[in-house]
């Protein structure tokens, strides 16, 4: 069994589709064919079913996929600890995020690093908090920045960087958009705008709702803040929302308000706890730490 085979093998699995797998891997169709052909040869089963133009994995096939995908990434994270041991300054880190922290605290936090390691290259990764989680515990990234912070996972390590409050981003003309503060009860007859769903900002505002005695109506949903914010903008409900999502300013048509009691969320990262981190994701996660103990902007965020 080859590398090269396995390389093909996963593509072709993952798009069920030998000529995009061909097309994507930059090598002649017939070579991709003939290197799975070989493959099922030597293992002695089929690990495709050939369905026209197409192919889907048998039962056997989604097993040896899943070990196959698992023995790639060992081969890839041994060779890139080999380079990086050699040159820590010139390594590659994957790091995953959520939307809520792409605007500013990561992109903060990955300019202030790359003034000390210009050389460093990062692999940046956007998605949803428990993908994230799953993701990091997998292998499939190195490490991801999140909020709140996940403490009782069995695969994954948390450490919280900072906490920060969340806001009620209202339209410039709700009833209580001059108030110096509200009480989030005062909310519980007004349309919520929310994420799906599944989504941990959704969990933290419903979780909030409830202790105050109510249950938030939803009007609309969004996907990432920035459809929540525009969907408040257009006036077409209030949502809570991490303050720091507004730092560079706010919508059009909207205003924020403190909410009392307070209600925060902690930030910070997630490694994984079966493997050791890379030369270079060391450098950049101890680098966090420092650099969120340090950073002043951040202490209106804390508690």
């Amino acid at each position: 069994m080859e590398l090269r085979q396995i390389q093909y093998f996963i593509e072709v699995a993952k798009r069920e589709h030998v000529t995009e797998a061909a097309l994507h891997m930059h090598v002649a169709q017939s070579a991709v064919s003939r290197q799975i052909f070989n493959l099922e040869s030597e293992l002695g089963v089929n690990l495709f079913v050939r369905e026209g133009r197409n192919v889907r994995l048998t039962p056997i096939g989604r097993i040896f996929l899943e070990h196959m995908e698992e023995a790639l990434t060992t081969i890839e994270n041994a060779q890139r600890e080999i380079r990086e041991y050699l040159d820590p300054g010139h390594g590659t880190i994957r790091i995953g995020f959520p939307s809520s922290l792409a605007t500013y605290t990561m992109p903060t936090a990955i300019s202030a690093f790359r003034e000390r390691y210009p050389d460093v290259k990062f692999q940046l990764k956007q998605g949803a908090y428990y993908d994230l989680i799953d993701r990091v515990a997998k292998g499939e990234i190195d490490m991801a920045l999140l909020g709140p912070v996940p403490m009782k996972e069995k695969k994954v390590k948390g450490s919280v960087l900072f906490s920060e409050n969340m806001v009620a981003l209202l339209p410039k003309d709700h009833r209580l958009a001059k108030n110096e503060s509200l009480q989030l009860s005062e909310l519980s007859e007004d349309g919520f705008v929310l994420f799906p769903e599944g989504y941990i900002l959704r969990e933290i505002l419903v979780e909030a709702c409830q202790e105050q005695g109510f249950e938030p109506h939803v009007a609309f949903e969004g996907e990432d803040i920035d459809a929540i914010r525009g969907l408040v903008s257009a006036g077409l409900g209030v949502t809570i929302i991490p303050e720091i999502t507004l730092i560079d300013g706010l919508p059009r048509a909207t205003v924020k308000v403190p909410i009392e009691p307070n209600v925060t969320r902690t930030v910070g990262t997630i490694i994984p706890k079966e493997r050791q981190l890379l030369p270079t994701q060391n450098l950049f996660y101890h680098f966090l730490i420092d650099f969120f103990t340090r950073l002043d902007k951040f202490q209106g965020y804390t508690d």
